[in-house]
């Protein structure tokens, strides 16, 4: 049986591409956490605000209620920058495991770049890197680099977690 997962980084890691491509392969639902942005936090983000704690919260209220009705596999992807809001997340999903996409600033800000017409500029993309609390070591997860084709970053999160035996009992 699998587990929800949740792709996480920064806007422009490939968390969507990466997070759709998990999920084909693993055979499970896919939401995007951006579909989960009430449209005042979308208008923020689009005018070039960041935003803060009060906004993000019922947006990771309706992301974890997602997972936690797909306790049996499913894929969000989700910036989860902080701990404390991938606590929130686990509040209602406990056994989530998440796959952190890393990268340079350089790196992120090229991919980002190549994404026109996206509600987040890339004015806010070193603010995120401000904000960014990598996984800790009590936390479920895997960090992975975005430096390589998406092919490659699935196949080493399905080898390294073992979501390999999960697949292969469907």
């Amino acid at each position: 049986m699998a587990i929800p997962i949740v792709v996480m980084g920064v806007s422009g890691s490939g968390k969507s591409t990466v997070g759709a491509a998990l999920a084909q392969r693993l055979r499970v639902p896919f939401a995007d956490a951006d579909d989960f942005h009430p449209p005042a936090n979308i208008a923020k983000m689009s005018a070039g605000h960041a935003l803060d704690d009060d906004d993000r919260h019922p947006w990771l209220e309706s992301i974890g209620q997602w997972l936690a009705r797909n306790p049996d596999g499913g894929v969000m992807s989700c910036s989860a920058l902080k701990r404390a809001y991938r606590d929130q997340l686990r509040r209602h999903c406990p056994d989530i495991e998440f796959l952190h996409l890393v990268g340079s600033v350089d790196t992120i800000g090229r991919r980002q770049a190549s994404r026109p017409g996206h509600f987040m500029p890339a004015a806010l993309l070193e603010s995120q890197f401000q904000t960014l609390e990598p996984l800790e070591s009590d936390e479920r997860g895997l960090a992975i680099e975005v430096d390589q084709s998406i092919d490659a970053i699935v196949e080493k999160y399905v080898s390294t977690t073992g979501s390999a035996t999960a697949e292969e009992d469907r």
